[in-house]
């Protein structure tokens, strides 16, 4: 297993082993396949975060994801869900899978 990307709060990992991808964030590592890698980062890229700042369009500035046919919940703050956004654009980056440039760091 080696390290694809590592972001401030989260890191990408790939496992050639055992053909799949494990996202470290923090609290918990969560296994994941290429499919559900791509339904995460679809459903990250939907998240208006523009709303974010807006109280009236998000009161709380959370967000909550499901992953993995709804096997795992995270409530991710505005600051969290941009980082997975980083760590999800530039590990596919690295990988050779996007065609986008990576994202620049905070």
């Amino acid at each position: 297993m080696y390290i694809v990307y590592k972001s401030n709060y989260y890191s990408l990992y790939q496992s050639t082993k055992d053909r799949c991808f494990y996202i470290d964030f923090g609290s918990k590592i969560v296994r994941t396949s290429l499919c559900q890698l791509l339904s995460l980062r679809y459903k990250l890229m939907r998240i208006p975060i523009e709303n974010h700042f807006d109280s009236t369009l998000n009161k709380h500035g959370f967000e909550v994801i499901l992953l993995c046919n709804k096997s795992h919940l995270f409530i991710l703050t505005t600051l969290e869900i941009i980082d997975l956004q980083r760590l999800l654009q530039n590990g596919f980056v690295k990988l050779g899978i996007s065609a986008n440039r990576e994202i620049a760091s905070m």
